[in-house]
């Protein structure tokens, strides 16, 4: 079936684009097995790639070459890339006016606590670095493994939201970004 080739493109939205998005970049791209390629983006960028969030990649084997923390806005335009599905990874995203996508991409809220905000001892703050990249993984792989070729887009909207709610999710309530 020719749809089974198709490269799904996948944006993780955060508010600084620094942390949780960035480990959604990363991560989806090494696992995607070429049908996904990602990106990510935040409303108010921070401007920089967490720390972090470059160490726990790299402890995970994971490249972080060409990742930046960027604005939203570069896939809103025209001639970005057109995205078939859009991931809020925090809280504060998934409640913010989004930009008008570029060919109406399913949208889901997959919030995850923020390991950047959290205030402690190294060793903690790494571990909530790790956690954030569980979490990640265990949604990124519940997704891959859905029929995206033949599932109709109702059902689908339905599996998106269940990830979000996996563990680790911070939403109390779920629903599409």
């Amino acid at each position: 079936m020719p749809a089974d080739d198709r490269v799904y493109n996948v944006l993780f939205l955060c508010t600084g684009n620094s942390a949780r998005s960035i480990l959604g970049e990363a991560l989806m791209n090494h696992v995607g097995e070429g049908r996904f390629r990602a990106f990510s983006a935040g409303s108010t960028p921070k401007g920089e790639v967490h720390p972090l969030t470059l160490k726990t990649l790299a402890n995970a084997g994971i490249s972080t070459e060409g990742l930046r923390s960027k604005p939203w806005d570069e896939f809103a335009t025209p001639d970005a890339p057109k995205m078939d599905f859009v991931f809020t990874v925090c809280d504060n995203a998934a409640g913010e006016a989004c930009p008008v996508w570029p060919g109406q991409p399913m949208t889901a809220h997959w919030g995850i606590e923020d390991p950047a905000a959290f205030a402690g001892p190294q060793f903690q703050k790494e571990a909530a670095f790790d956690d954030a990249l569980r979490y990640l993984r265990n949604r990124i792989t519940a997704f891959m493994s859905l029929p995206l070729a033949s599932i109709d887009r109702m059902a689908l909207t339905s599996k998106l939201q269940g990830i979000g709610a996996m563990e680790g999710s911070t939403s109390k309530s779920q629903g599409a970004a």
